[in-house]
């Protein structure tokens, strides 16, 4: 079966996400609604579908699922609920391909923020809860030339950067003197990358986007490991 086409993202998806963050309110999005499942539903469906063969390639346990609801393209609808921001719409597109044992974003995977700021490709695990992030840093800890190694790689250095929030003391069992401290203080296990709008909007867009993928996965697969889910 030939891979689905996809011929790159559009200015209608900027241009409606722009708008948003000026008239982020009900009445605006009921009235703009179609305007979002044709400038941006659509399409990044038809992304996601395209991304399912490249995905596979690298990784048959990540998986790319093209559905409104339940798949990998994340909900506009913010949960207002615990949130001092009121307003009741992401002003972004999220997409995550997330591990198939996974059930939310806190599960390893990969991650693209599109938003008219930025434009932003993500690899690893977002704030795993306890037990998980107890697993991460102890598989850092014994495993520490091959997580230096993939961290030291030059095509990763040139593509990713690690980010996320971080403890300001060393976790609980591990020396202020542990070599790889700053890693062990993590809360977050995220590596990301800017892109550019001309990316976006270009038909190499899948293999672009895969490309990094497949970069960035050597630090997934040592998550995985960690968490002991196939890779």
């Amino acid at each position: 079966m030939s891979q689905p086409a996809f011929s790159g993202f559009s200015v209608a998806l900027f241009e409606f996400y722009e708008e948003l963050l000026c008239n982020n309110n009900r009445d605006w999005f009921a009235e703009n609604k179609p305007r979002y499942l044709t400038d941006v539903v659509d399409p990044a469906l038809a992304f996601i579908s395209a991304m399912e063969r490249p995905l596979r390639k690298i990784s048959p346990y990540f998986v790319a699922v093209p559905k409104r609801s339940g798949g990998s393209m994340l909900r506009i609808y913010r949960d207002t609920r615990f949130s001092k921001n009121k307003t009741p719409y992401k002003t972004n597109l999220g997409i995550h391909f997330r591990h198939e044992s996974g059930k939310d974003v806190h599960a390893p995977g990969f991650y693209f923020h599109i938003a008219p700021d930025e434009i932003m490709l993500g690899a690893g695990i977002w704030r795993p809860e306890t037990r998980s992030l107890d697993k991460i840093r102890a598989m850092i800890d014994e495993f520490q030339p091959r997580w230096k190694r993939i961290k030291s790689k030059k095509a990763f250095r040139e593509s990713f950067e690690l980010s996320g929030d971080s403890l300001i003391r060393p976790p609980r069992g591990y020396a202020k003197e542990h070599p790889l401290l700053e890693d062990l203080k993590r809360k977050d296990f995220i590596v990301k990358r800017i892109l550019k709008r001309e990316d976006l909007m270009s038909s190499q867009v899948t293999q672009i986007v895969a490309g990094h993928f497949k970069t960035a996965m050597p630090l997934v697969r040592f998550l995985c490991d960690a968490l002991h889910l196939p890779s």
